[in-house]
């Protein structure tokens, strides 16, 4: 009877530690620097990608709270492709919520936006709608980044 009490504490405690494991897989992290390697908008039915192994350059950084990107041209004639922003974030489960509050343009700061995010290997994908009606902008995005080590 002892032995049978035994492993049944021990199958418990073996139990509990593979919940708090499931747990701990199931958060995504997301902290670190990604590098942006394409961005599709679909928007009226219109579907673009953007390859950003070429020409372009984007970069996403995340801490704990807050997030912060810059992209610019590799292009040296180019110096108007520059484009920079950041806010704060809240992460739960695969629900991402960015709030845009420093931007170069004031129709956009102060906006919250919605995203599902995805993690596979060292891929992180980000899907939403960005919408932003002072800017006349209703589209969805979906973004692949690379993680940089």
């Amino acid at each position: 009877m002892k032995n049978i009490l035994m492993l049944l504490a021990v199958f418990s405690l073996f139990s509990c530690a593979n919940k708090d494991e499931d747990r701990k897989d199931s958060v995504l992290d997301i902290q670190g620097t990604w590098q942006l390697i394409s961005a599709t908008t679909i928007e009226n039915g219109t579907s673009k990608t953007t390859d950003y192994s070429g020409k372009l350059k984007m970069i996403k950084l995340f801490n704990n709270t807050h997030f912060a990107f810059l992209k610019h041209s590799l292009d040296p004639k180019d110096s108007t492709s520059f484009d920079a922003g950041g806010g704060s974030f809240i992460l739960n489960g695969d629900n991402y919520i960015e709030k845009l509050e420093y931007y170069k343009s004031k129709d956009w700061e102060g906006k919250t936006f919605k995203f599902k995010l995805a993690i596979h290997n060292d891929t992180l994908i980000q899907k939403g709608v960005e919408k932003v009606e002072k800017a006349g902008v209703d589209r969805v995005i979906i973004e692949k980044y690379i993680k940089i080590k």
